[in-house]
């Protein structure tokens, strides 16, 4: 597909071809440059971050978690690398309202975040139910 062409493949989705200069919805997609490598070493830094949380952590959910957005966050950072740009390619949309476009690394952070966010809200309700020490 060449650059900024569309596919419909359903009544609810496109298949483009957008890149992404910048960072999530497209934010300092214009300016002018630094940010490719202000967004690599950020990327190389929170992957660096996330592969400790990985090998310290003991919970099979959080590490499963951190998994996808390291996988995620990998799969941007050699598009930024190599292309200096990410390509984008599902585009939502309903009647005129289109959501950004976005890739499947994109899909596995945010199911990575989720993930957190679930197990985080899971493990405190079990908290909960904890009396505290030297509670008769």
């Amino acid at each position: 597909m060449g650059y900024g062409e569309s596919l419909p493949v359903t009544p609810f989705l496109n298949w483009v071809h957008v890149w992404n200069t910048g960072a999530a919805f497209s934010l300092f997609a214009d300016g002018g440059g630094w940010q490719r490598y202000f967004f690599i070493g950020i990327a190389v830094l929170v992957s660096i971050v996330l592969i400790k949380f990985i090998r310290d952590n003991r919970h099979k959910g959080e590490a499963i978690a951190y998994c996808l957005i390291l996988g995620g966050a990998t799969g941007n950072l050699i598009d930024r690398i190599f292309r200096g740009y990410v390509v984008d390619y599902l585009d939502f949309y309903w009647r005129y309202w289109h959501w950004p476009a976005f890739n499947l690394a994109d899909i596995a952070i945010v199911l990575g975040a989720f993930l957190i966010a679930s197990v985080s809200l899971l493990r405190g309700k079990s908290n909960l139910n904890v009396e505290p020490d030297g509670a008769a």
